[in-house]
């Protein structure tokens, strides 16, 4: 099973580029490897958050539409370090 996100961003009701910076500052104050689930309404969030992420060097680990929106799982760039 997969381990739940270190952070939940709940963007819903924002417009761009407010659900992007929202991911981005959390993923700034997660580790690397650590995940970020981010809610978002805004249909434009659909390309926003892949570019954001692909630019940053994050990784979409999965998305998809829920109900009220549409929901990404983004891990941060690097390694975790191992136990």
């Amino acid at each position: 099973m997969d381990e739940p996100p270190t952070l939940v961003v709940d963007a819903r009701g924002h417009h761009c580029p407010v659900p992007t910076l929202r991911l981005r500052k959390a993923l700034e104050r997660v580790g690397p490897g650590q995940r970020v689930l981010l809610l978002a309404n805004d249909p434009m969030a659909r390309v926003d958050v892949p570019h954001f992420a692909a630019e940053a060097g994050h990784t979409i680990v999965g998305s998809e539409d829920v109900r009220g929106g549409l929901s990404f799982l983004v891990e941060k760039r690097g390694a975790a370090p191992r136990s």
